[in-house]
């Protein structure tokens, strides 16, 4: 079973990452993920990033996974 030190190598594995914030219990996750690679991109495409990022693992060894997907403008203006 997965944990959110886990989770948090497996996406920034894949992405870069400004911000990366995980927490969860094992199966069910929440992300803050604050990334450039976001700009200019709809809520979609950026869970359909960090999808790609995670790759089988979303399939296999997590069940659930909630993100707030920010750009760094997004992220400074919070």
């Amino acid at each position: 079973m997965p944990t959110p030190d886990d989770v948090r190598r497996y996406i920034a594995a894949g992405l870069e990452c400004s911000t990366l914030e995980v927490s969860g219990d094992g199966q069910h996750f929440e992300a803050l993920i604050v990334s450039t690679r976001f700009e200019g991109k709809r809520l979609i495409q950026r869970h359909q990033i960090v999808y790609g990022a995670l790759g089988d693992r979303m399939r296999e060894e997590i069940h659930a996974l909630s993100m707030q997907t920010l750009t760094p403008e997004e992220w400074a203006a919070r």
